[in-house]
């Protein structure tokens, strides 16, 4: 006869229709015969509500293509309008990593979802020559709740994957979420290419439906983990570890870099090079597209080489890239700027992946440093994922803030110097900060360093 308690622990036990109560995706029977499939299937529904949720989020970086001289903003104006959802969809990280343990993974997927229909039929409404630039400001920020979601999402496929898979699942979770920026520039291209620059608001009208999908989708589809708990305490813990504000400040370097970039790559080629909208949506969608696919590729490197030595040198190429930019910005050479850009964003996108796969990697370095001091193995490890889900979402909130930094560096540099050079160098020298950082905390051994840095070292051995 099978044994009904050992049933229980390779089979998924609903409490209610959409609400799983038995989950154990490190027992490995348990993965193979029933958690991979039910994982899979809520992870592919989670990126695309996530996908969606981007495209919302950068929308301005199209609808900004689409404001001529009758609108009458300046270059600073459509900065400051395009740093606005940045700014906002930072702040909703935070509430949004919470609500996956308060409602739901799968119900608070449907909420978030459908309430980027508010932004988008607000801007069908006010989108039109002769609206205060106060008023596009307001529309916008609104538009950040689509930032939120990139939290809530990864929040919740980090709980569904055991640890030796979340680099593949969170690379492959943010990377289609990110592709949601080029998805949204290509329907701007494909609009101004055939209606013209003054018919913005189709982009609007494709997006309402496919909002409408998503939340119909994650209704029907998505799963609920009674296991998740709303964990309070584990943000108040992790904000005391040092590793938190570390992962946080590269993550402002690798994240922050991608999303600030894809607000602004297409005002960069208008202001700089003279780029008419629609020759500037012709490229700006392949930094953002490129830049998501690598995120997986990222976070598969992380799973074999180790996520400290790609961060690493992710950040080395970024800060060479810089130097090329500003080379083709001093000498006007568009192809080379383009191209340059481009590589910036598909190193973007492979340390998103590396650094995401970094942070549970460190707490179960230190568990596992903990448990060779005599800790209790599982008490050790549930703390390891308790920490590290925590700052998943705190590093998304932080990392996303760097979108902003970019946009009004920009703003700053263009209504200065008139160029995005001054803006590069600052870039620059930042990235320079970001892999000394990565070196000195992940990478030195730990006999090189002082005897105050050893633990960190030592928790970070394995990243």
């Amino acid at each position: 006869m099978t044994n009904p308690t050992r049933r229980k622990e390779n089979t998924v036990v609903h409490q209610g229709k959409h609400w799983i109560e038995h989950w154990e995706p490190e027992n490995e029977e348990f993965w193979e015969s029933t958690g991979k499939k039910v994982a899979r299937r809520n992870l592919w529904f989670s990126v695309f509500a996530e996908h969606i949720g981007f495209s919302i989020w950068t929308l301005w970086s199209v609808i900004v293509l689409f404001m001529g001289k009758d609108y009458g903003f300046s270059a600073a104006d459509k900065f400051l309008l395009v740093s606005t959802p940045t700014l906002i969809g930072g702040l909703m990280r935070l509430p949004y990593t919470f609500a996956v343990a308060k409602f739901g993974g799968r119900n608070w997927t449907v909420v978030s979802a459908a309430l980027l229909l508010i932004p988008t039929i607000l801007a069908a409404v006010v989108l039109h020559p002769g609206t205060s630039l106060g008023t596009f400001l307001l529309v916008a920020a609104l538009g950040g709740v689509g930032g939120g979601n990139f939290a809530s999402s990864m929040t919740n496929i980090n709980t569904f994957y055991p640890e030796k898979h979340k680099g593949w699942a969170l690379g492959l979770n943010a990377g289609g979420g990110n592709l949601g920026v080029a998805a949204i520039q290509l329907v701007g291209l494909l609009v101004i290419g055939t209606a013209g620059a003054t018919a913005p608001r189709i982009v609007l009208y494709v997006y309402i439906p496919l909002i409408v999908v998503a939340a119909v989708c994650a209704y029907f589809y998505m799963d609920n983990l009674a296991t998740v708990k709303g964990d309070t305490k584990a943000m108040r813990e992790v904000v005391k570890d040092p590793h938190t504000w570390v992962m946080s400040f590269l993550y402002v370097g690798t994240f922050g870099s991608f999303i600030g970039y894809s607000f602004a790559f297409g005002l960069v080629l208008q202001n700089q090079f003279g780029r008419t909208p629609l020759q500037a949506a012709a490229v700006t969608f392949l930094g953002p597209l490129l830049g998501s696919l690598s995120r997986p590729a990222g976070g598969w490197l992380a799973d074999r080489i180790g996520g400290g030595k790609i961060t690493f040198f992710t950040f080395v190429g970024m800060a060479l890239s810089t130097v090329v930019l500003i080379l083709a910005s001093t000498s006007k050479s568009l192809a080379l700027f383009t191209v340059a850009f481009i590589v910036l964003f598909v190193l973007t996108g492979v340390g998103n992946g590396s650094t995401y796969k970094m942070i549970p990697a460190i707490f179960r370095a230190k568990a596992k440093v903990a448990i060779a001091n005599g800790a209790e193995e599982a008490a050790e490890l549930l703390k390891a994922r308790r920490l590290s889900g925590a700052l998943i979402g705190l590093a998304g909130a932080i990392g996303a803030e760097g979108g902003l930094f970019i946009n009004l560096a920009f703003r700053q540099s263009f209504a200065d110097a008139k160029s995005g050079v001054p803006a590069f160098v600052g870039f620059l020298v930042f990235y320079g900060l970001c892999f000394a950082v990565t070196w000195a905390v992940y990478l030195r051994k730990p006999a090189e360093q002082p005897t105050s840095e050893r633990g960190l070292a030592l928790a970070g051995a394995e990243v």
